[in-house]
């Protein structure tokens, strides 16, 4: 016959085993773990769209996730922003990407097409375009030589808005050429002409 005390004790043990076995279990079936988990937002991109006006070449291009840039994109688009007169290939400054995607943002048009009329200049490029083209304005010490300025436009959006924006972020210097119909942009110190 078993007693009242040996009953109360094989509860207790079952009670104790069944406790043990939840915490155990505890880590594997919390709902709140789960969820955690399964949660975790992908890290944004950042994208560019642009239309060279030179070369009539497109890319679209995923150049940074999160924080990281992607060195492959990067290499991408020094040669798509190469001087298309000579084809020498220059690494951009990638702030000047972000102050592009900025931008974008900025306008409402994240997704928008850029038209790129100029990258980079080499030197003698830049000489040539100086000496023969004064009207245009380049620069003898422009940061196109530098890979850290591009001329643009948007087709959806007038150069005086796209200029006004661009001074608006305060991130490097803004020309306006309302004739030739581009906004220059770089990641210089802040100043305008």
């Amino acid at each position: 016959m078993v007693t009242k005390k040996a009953r109360t004790t094989s509860r207790m043990k079952h009670f104790l085993h069944l406790a043990f076995l939840v915490l155990i279990a505890a880590p594997f079936t919390n709902p709140q773990a789960i969820v955690s988990s399964t949660s975790t937002q992908p890290e944004p991109e950042y994208r560019l769209r642009f239309f060279h006006t030179h070369t009539n070449e497109r890319i679209d291009i995923v150049y940074r996730r999160g924080d990281t840039y992607i060195p492959e994109a990067l290499h991408r688009l020094d040669y798509y922003l190469r001087d298309w007169r000579t084809g020498e290939v220059h690494h951009y400054d990638p702030r000047l990407f972000d102050l592009l995607h900025d931008l974008l943002a900025s306008v409402g048009e994240p997704n928008d097409e850029i038209d790129v009329i100029c990258g980079y200049r080499t030197p003698q490029t830049n000489e040539f375009l100086r000496t023969r083209h004064a009207h245009t304005g380049v620069a003898e010490h422009s940061l196109h030589m530098q890979a850290e300025a591009i001329d643009i436009r948007l087709s959806d959006l007038s150069t005086a808005r796209l200029r006004d924006a661009a001074l608006a972020l305060h991130r490097g210097g803004v020309g306006y050429y309302q004739a030739s119909n581009f906004v220059h942009v770089d990641v210089g110190r802040v100043r305008r002409w």
